[in-house]
């Protein structure tokens, strides 16, 4: 894969020639990556594209071309020379990271990612993995609330042609299914990590053909059995009367406009009447979360959901607002804690980890607290399952463990979710999960604050 090493903020490259400079490239230092607050409507975030983002840490290089094209520059144009001659040839990612695992629900402020490495290594990774975590992250939260709505129906990811490139649409089908969708349209999604595809067809097959009825004809001769067919081109109820009078079978048949809701109660009835009882419907057509609960409270007859841009450009929270903020570094041989202070952009000093408090199965609290800290117990002898959520993932640049597959990361999901109380999982007014601070961390932010830095 391309090391994306130029696929970045200039400003992580002045800021690394500048460590350079400075010889801090042998400082120890530790960033965490998260999310200050949740978007409207949402009550929680499903962790997402940790893969891809540990993929560009372990092939990060500069190539030749790389590294004559930052000479250009002339943000670049006073550092030295020897930090384009020795310093970006062997430059490698060496540090180690701790992460959520991938379909985990988060809760803001918790850290989804923690990279600790020498400063100038640290630094330069912030843009794609913001980029990379972030997307994914918002992409999976949306598609999670999708599938709690769809109660039991299957959600198809459609979005691949509303995404924002190419590959942001593979991207975007990962996070669904990971999410609980069952299968994506995007073939190379499925191609690349092992997704299900599906497929209907356009309304231009329809018009392609003299006749509604020799288009269904057409495309039942090619697939048979397994043929969705488009009702709407024209009239869907004719459309729907059509195929029960030629005695087609398909197995499915999908609306895409109008009131689908309605539509599907006298679809129903007359695939029925044809004795086309096997024959699910599908329907597609701007969905979201909101749209599908809907037709699942009226209780309308629908066998699964076709989601497109509501999915692929997560359009409630297109821009998550993750962010990657130092919060230690080496000084004097020791670990400094280091804390932003800026108002409304305030951030918590140390190495952190989070402590999930359970009950009988069912999440009660999170712990925010410094790593090497357990969690207060004082507040949690009573709820004696606790659980750490980050683990390390990576070592002096090299993973752990092998990579998980999609399939073994949607079964992690769906654990992980089931510990929700019913209360924040639903659509409607839900419930606000508690996260506090451990009381080590809430120690040292005192102190920071004391000391003015």
């Amino acid at each position: 894969m391309n090391s994306l090493a130029l696929s970045t903020d200039l400003y992580e490259l002045t800021m690394a020639a500048g460590y350079y400079t400075a010889g801090l490239t042998a400082t120890r230092a530790t960033f965490e990556l998260y999310v200050r607050a949740l978007p409207a409507h949402r009550s929680y975030l499903v962790a997402a594209g940790l893969e891809q983002a540990l993929d560009c840490l372990e092939h990060l290089r500069f190539s030749r071309d790389d590294i004559d094209h930052l000479r250009t520059l002339p943000a670049l144009e006073r550092v030295r020379r020897d930090f384009f001659d020795e310093y970006l040839p062997q430059f490698r990612f060496t540090g180690e990271v701790w992460a959520v695992d991938e379909g985990t629900p988060v809760f803001p402020p918790e850290p989804l990612l923690r990279v600790t490495a020498p400063l100038p290594e640290a630094q330069l990774v912030e843009t794609v993995l913001l980029a990379q975590v972030g997307f994914q992250t918002s992409v999976a939260s949306r598609a999670a609330r999708v599938v709690e709505a769809a109660a039991g129906r299957a959600v198809v990811e459609f979005g691949a042609r509303r995404a924002h490139g190419i590959e942001a649409g593979v991207l975007a089908a990962r996070a669904s299914v990971l999410a609980g969708c069952e299968s994506t349209s995007n073939v190379e999604a499925g191609r690349r990590f092992g997704i299900p595809v599906s497929g209907t067809m356009a309304h231009s097959w329809v018009t392609a053909f003299p006749s509604e009825l020799a288009a269904f004809r057409q495309y039942m001769d090619v697939f048979g059995d397994r043929t969705v067919i488009l009702l709407d081109t024209y009239d869907t109820l004719a459309a729907a009367r059509e195929i029960a009078a030629a005695g087609l079978t398909p197995g499915a048949v999908r609306l895409d406009s109008g009131d689908v809701a309605a539509l599907s109660r006298s679809v129903r009835v007359i695939l029925d009447g044809a004795g086309l009882r096997d024959t699910k419907i599908f329907v597609s057509g701007d969905l979201d979360e909101w749209r599908i609960a809907a037709m699942v409270e009226a209780g309308a007859p629908v066998d699964g959901f076709g989601v497109g841009a509501a999915l692929s450009t997560a359009s409630d929270a297109p821009s998550l607002g993750a962010i990657y903020k130092l919060v230690e570094i080496d000084r004097g041989g020791a670990a400094a804690p280091v804390m932003k202070r800026s108002p409304g952009k305030e951030t918590c000093p140390g190495r952190k980890q989070v402590w999930r408090i359970l009950d009988a199965g069912t999440a009660r609290e999170d712990v925010i607290d410094l790593a090497d800290s357990p969690p207060g117990l004082a507040r949690t002898d009573q709820f004696p399952a606790t659980r750490s959520l980050l683990r390390r993932v990576m070592r002096d640049g090299t993973r752990e463990c092998a990579s998980p597959s999609l399939t073994e990361l949607r079964a992690r999901h769906r654990a992980a979710i089931a510990e929700l109380p019913s209360s924040v999982r639903r659509l409607h007014d839900p419930g606000r999960y508690p996260v506090r601070l451990g009381s080590a961390l809430q120690a040292a932010i005192a102190r920071a604050s004391a000391s003015g830095r």
